[in-house]
């Protein structure tokens, strides 16, 4: 990106570059847009439009596909090396899949406009795409701040050697800014989280389980802070290692165990040795790191990847297992409690397994959820997640159970325009 000034996340407005040879076009996406508030720039053609970005930084570009100069995708992936972070967004009159996929790999578009638009449509995937550059924006300061304090405590521990005799005051600032990167590493955490529901929904539903567990576990057990925090931050970052596994290995774990090869059981049972190196990213998360390692030992000494048994394995460690168990169970609530304490002394340690079940009244647990395909949808299913079109259409919302109609609605959608997001309904 230039060296220009990246707006603030929370400006009130943002700007939007609108690029098309049709003047008709330019004026009727120019009105509509300035309706809603935005700050629009018009270019027609992709010459006018890339000498505007060398003096304005916009949160989305929308450029139309048939130009005389050159395509939308040609124009929209010089466009990216310019403006990284704006959102790129491609009008076309005629969707094809070689269309999809040229633009997936040229210009990492985030949607498609089809000629002729719907208002509504147009102001949503506008939205959208305004909401993706803001977060993106949030991201980046945030892995910044995070950058920043780590240094700022760095300089500060130094300093503190240097200078016995201003112990206690430097002790009170070190104190403040730990505050702030504890704040911080939540953050960082949850967003690994967002990452981990992105690339596989169900494991991300599964560790918001396991954190809830964890948190209400530890609460019942009067943790000490320190021990609370580390477990609480395994807890969510617990199954970052499978972040590169292939999906349909960890599919094929989750399902149907038993038919790993010996070389994929490996690389599943090594995830918990990548996630411990993923977790230190900041010097003071070792013990986390261990954490996430030992998560999958058994008591009898029958678990991955180090083989450890009973009290070899770390308290949190043991805590942090059975609540893993419970959460990746595929059953109600009563067959998981069941499945824990079937596996106590065995997989679990029996005194874990005894704070968990007694922990369960008191947690607030988020629904299990599942990733199905297309074919597996049944009526009587509630969608988890709402199902979108290409172009960012709601098509079944959050929360709705579906039925035969919907389902034929879904298919009959999906022979014309391929539904590509992930499918997750609740258990």
């Amino acid at each position: 990106m230039s060296n220009l000034k990246r707006p603030q996340p929370d400006a009130a407005a943002h700007r939007i570059l609108i690029v098309d040879d049709e003047e008709i076009v330019l004026a009727a996406l120019r009105e509509t847009l300035r309706r809603e508030g935005y700050a629009v720039t018009t270019a027609d053609g992709p010459t006018e439009a890339l000498a505007q970005m060398q003096g304005q930084v916009f949160s989305a570009i929308i450029s139309d596909y048939q130009m005389p100069e050159r395509t939308g995708l040609d124009f929209l992936a010089e466009a990216k090396t310019i403006q990284p972070d704006a959102t790129r967004i491609l009008i076309t009159a005629v969707l094809t899949l070689d269309t999809v996929i040229e633009a997936i790999n040229r210009g990492e578009i985030f949607r498609f406009i089809v000629k002729p638009w719907l208002r509504e449509e147009l102001l949503v995937t506008v939205k959208n795409a305004v909401q993706r550059y803001e977060l993106v924006c949030r991201n980046s300061l945030l892995q910044a701040t995070t950058l920043a304090m780590n240094e700022k405590l760095v300089t500060l521990n130094r300093e503190l050697e240097e200078r016995l005799g201003k112990i206690a005051e430097q002790n009170a600032q070190l104190a403040r800014l730990n505050e702030a990167l504890a704040g911080n590493l939540q953050h960082s955490a949850q967003l690994c989280v967002r990452v981990l529901e992105t690339f596989y929904p169900t494991l991300g539903s599964q560790t918001r389980r396991v954190h809830a567990l964890c948190k209400t576990m530890a609460a019942g057990l009067n943790l000490t802070n320190e021990d609370r925090s580390t477990l609480e931050l395994s807890a969510w970052l617990h199954d970052i290692g499978l972040l590169g596994t292939p999906r349909r290995l960890i599919r094929k774990w989750q399902l149907e165990p038993a038919t790993l090869t010996a070389a994929e059981r490996a690389l599943i049972e090594h995830h918990p040795v990548l996630g411990q190196e993923l977790a230190c990213f900041a010097h003071n998360l070792e013990a986390v790191g261990q954490i996430i390692r030992s998560h999958h030992e058994h008591f009898d000494g029958q678990g991955y990847p180090d083989r450890l048994r009973g009290d070899q394995i770390p308290w949190l460690a043991r805590l942090l297992a059975v609540a893993v168990g419970y959460a990746a169970c595929d059953g109600d609530d009563f067959q998981a409690a069941e499945f824990v304490r079937q596996a106590s002394g065995r997989v679990y340690d029996p005194e874990a397994v005894r704070h968990l079940l007694r922990s369960l009244p008191h947690a607030t647990v988020p629904r299990r959820q599942r990733e199905v395909l297309l074919a597996e949808l049944e009526p009587g299913m509630v969608v988890a997640r709402g199902i979108y079109t290409a172009s960012g259409l709601l098509l079944i919302p959050e929360g709705q159970q579906l039925t035969g109609p919907y389902i034929d609605k879904l298919l009959n959608h999906n022979r014309i325009n391929p539904i590509t997001q992930s499918l997750v309904v609740y258990c």
